[in-house]
């Protein structure tokens, strides 16, 4: 099923089908070797298929939390200009290095990256107001993720490793801080970005729930209402598959520890399933929803 909304009409289906190749896949020679080094990336076909959904060659797409820079790596190969904020130094580096990588394949986009906290994004990048096509990004998970594992089979017999699950270590880092207190910040980011788009431009969120302390918590929910909260409007709504489809079976492309906790939940008798998709959230401004509505 496609979609179409106010912002224009869109080639979208309701189900992304994002998740046929591994994330390590498709970033193999496309990023550079440290940016596996990111606990949570958001997965390069997600950000590419929204890209070139929502925007046209020569736009300006923003990302207020981008990490290693996925959303700008696959906006400045589509011929996208592109800015990127990013709170931890170490992190926005990576961006800006896969930036300079993507230039070396040919991508024809520019694109930067600022440091910073994207809770003051629109005075941060206060010259880029009313100019954004696009504002794609994703919330942190809490403190820690699964990160990536090494168990017996990988390292001669020896005992489960596990790196790259932390975020960072700076306890003002969004991350780190309570579920409420997330999703209140995230709202903030939400505001500022809304300054940054020009007319009809769209905020894009990709989300899925995730547990603290076994408990689910349906984040993407909260999303939903802080972003009301915030004067914007929900006006597109998909499924970004993380698994594959293949002959009609789902192929699952969960982690090592997601399969575990999943398992030790459902021996406790939570029915917990691996992760298969992420919401994808597309907003826009009340403002704008009104005047079309003219």
């Amino acid at each position: 099923m496609s979609t179409s909304s106010d912002t224009g009409t869109r080639t979208l289906s309701s189900v992304l089908l994002t998740g046929q190749q591994p994330s390590r896949v498709q970033r193999k020679g496309r990023y550079t070797p440290e940016s596996m080094a990111h606990p949570a990336k958001m997965l390069p076909a997600i950000a590419a298929q929204v890209i070139a959904a929502y925007t046209e060659p020569g736009d300006l797409v923003i990302d207020p939390m981008c990490g290693i820079g996925t959303t700008l790596v696959e906006a400045v190969h589509q011929g996208r200009d592109t800015t990127g904020m990013e709170y931890e130094a170490h992190f926005a580096q990576t961006a800006a290095s896969n930036l300079r990588h993507a230039r070396t394949q040919g991508a024809t986009g520019t694109g930067q990256v600022v440091q910073g906290d994207a809770r003051n994004i629109a005075a941060a990048l206060a010259e880029l107001t009313g100019t954004a096509a696009l504002v794609l990004t994703s919330p942190p998970y809490g403190a820690t993720t699964h990160g990536q594992v090494r168990t017996g089979r990988d390292n001669g017999g020896g005992k489960i490793d596990k790196s790259h699950h932390r975020y960072s270590t700076d306890r003002r880092n969004l991350a780190h801080r309570p579920t409420a207190e997330l999703v209140a910040g995230f709202g903030q980011i939400l505001t500022g970005s809304a300054a940054l788009l020009r007319p009809g431009g769209v905020i894009a969120v990709t989300v899925r729930p995730f547990r603290v302390a076994g408990e689910l918590v349906d984040l993407p929910g909260q999303v939903v209402t802080t972003a009301e909260e915030h004067g914007l409007v929900l006006v597109d709504r998909f499924a970004a598959l993380l698994c594959g489809l293949r002959d009609g079976q789902i192929v699952t492309r969960a982690s090592f520890f997601q399969m575990i906790e999943a398992r030790r939940l459902r021996e406790r008798g939570i029915p917990a399933m691996a992760t298969a998709h992420e919401d994808l959230l597309v907003f826009q401004p009340i403002s704008e929803q009104a005047r079309g509505r003219r």
